[in-house]
C-alpha cells in the first residue's frame, strides 16, 4: 500500500519585493518583468528567515493539519539548494527546531525537482513499512544565491518553504506513481558554483561566485519538452487519461514556460493551479507551497486526481500522480 499526504503546510517571508523595487536595482521595469515572466512580486527573507526556519514553520503547519506529533516522525527529507550551512543539513536543523527526536534526517539536492524526488523517496519508505510517518519539505532562500546585478535571473527568484506529512493510506488513495528523470550532460545551462576551494589544485576555473547562472532560452526549450514527455509517459504507464486529471500543479518557474507546457499537454487552464505571479520561482519550495495553497483553498478533496511536475538544474525533471 502506498502513502497518502496527511497534511500540508507552507511558510513565506513577510517582506515583499515588487518589480518596481527591482527596477531601482537593475535596468528593468515592471512591464518588462510581467510580460516575460508573469511575476509581479516575490518574497525575500529577512533576519530569522533562514532556510531551516522557513522549513520548520512549514513543517509545523503540516504536522498540525495531519494531527501528527513531531515525535512520531521517522524521517525528515528536505529538498533544497540553499541550505543555511553545508553541514549540518537543513533537515537536521529542522529536526532540532521541531523536536523530531525519533527521526533521521537528510537533504536532497535536485534543484527545482527536489520536492518531487523527496516525495517519491518517502513513498518507498512508507511502502516498505506502513507504520512510518515522514516529513517531506521543499525550502529555499534563493535570495542568498541570486546575482542581483543580473536582470535576467534576479527578477525570477523568491524565498519560501512548503511541507507535507506522509503516512500509510487507504485503498484507492495516495501516490499512484512517479516518472523521474535527469540528464547531467546539460548541467551548464543551469548551475551554481560552490564556494572557492581551499585546495588550489581543485579550484574551479573562472568561479564567478555562489549564485545561479542560467541560459534562459535553452532552459525553456528543454524544460517544456522534458516535462511534457514525463507527463505523457507517466499517464500512459498508469493507464490514466488527461481528462481524468482534476488539478494540475506544475513547478512555478515563469508564466511563459507554464503557458507553453499547458498548451502542449492540452490540459484546460481552469484545471491548472498558478501562483507564480505572487512568489516567483522558489525552486524546490514551488510545488509544496502551491500544494498547500490549493489544499487550503479547498481545491483538493477526497477523490481528486492530482498531477504535479517539475524541472530544475541538473537537469532534473519529473511528474507525479496522486489520488488525493
Amino acid at each position: 500500500m502506498g502513502s497518502v499526504i496527511l497534511g500540508t503546510g507552507s511558510c513565506l517571508p513577510k517582506r515583499v519585493r515588487t518589480n518596481d523595487d527591482l527596477a531601482r536595482i537593475v535596468d528593468t521595469s515592471d512591464e518588462w518583468i510581467r510580460t516575460r515572466t508573469g511575476i509581479q512580486t516575490r518574497r525575500i527573507g529577512e533576519a530569522g528567515d533562514e532556510t531551516y526556519r522557513l522549513a520548520a514553520k512549514a513543517a509545523e503547519k503540516a504536522l498540525s493539519m495531519a494531527g501528527v506529533a513531531a515525535e512520531e516522525l521517522d524521517l525528515i527529507v528536505v529538498g533544497t539548494i540553499t541550505s543555511h550551512m553545508l553541514m549540518p543539513s537543513t533537515a537536521c536543523f529542522v529536526q532540532k527546531e521541531i523536536g523530531a527526536t525519533k527521526a533521521f534526517a537528510f537533504d536532497l539536492n535536485a534543484a527545482c525537482s527536489g520536492f518531487l524526488y523527496g516525495l517519491d523517496l518517502a513513498d518507498q519508505y512508507v511502502r516498505a513499512d506502513a507504520s512510518r510517518k515522514i516529513l517531506v519539505i521543499g525550502a529555499e532562500t534563493l535570495s542568498t544565491r541570486t546575482n542581483w546585478e543580473d536582470r535576467n535571473t534576479c527578477v525570477l527568484f523568491g524565498d519560501g518553504a512548503g511541507a507535507v506529512v506522509l503516512g500509510s493510506g487507504s485503498q484507492g488513495r495516495g501516490l499512484v506513481g512517479s516518472n523521474l528523470r535527469s540528464d547531467g550532460r546539460l548541467w551548464s545551462l543551469l548551475h551554481m558554483h560552490a564556494p572557492v576551494s581551499n585546495n588550489a589544485d581543485l579550484e574551479q576555473a573562472d568561479n564567478p561566485g555562489v549564485h545561479i547562472i542560467m541560459e534562459g532560452r535553452e532552459v525553456f526549450k528543454y524544460a517544456v519538452k522534458a516535462m511534457e514527455t514525463a507527463i505523457s509517459d507517466l499517464l500512459a504507464r498508469e493507464g490514466v487519461t488527461l481528462d481524468e486529471i482534476d488539478l494540475f500543479i506544475p513547478h512555478q518557474a515563469n508564466i511563459r514556460i507554464l503557458n507553453k507546457l499547458v498548451e502542449r499537454v492540452g490540459i484546460p487552464l481552469e484545471k491548472v493551479f498558478i501562483n507564480v505571479w505572487k512568489y516567483g520561482n522558489t525552486s524546490a519550495a514551488s510545488i509544496p507551497i502551491a500544494l498547500d495553497e490549493a489544499n487550503r483553498e479547498g481545491r483538493l478533496q477526497p477523490g481528486t486526481k492530482l498531477l504535479v511536475c517539475s524541472f530544475g538544474g541538473g537537469f532534473t525533471w519529473g511528474a507525479t500522480l496522486i489520488n488525493w
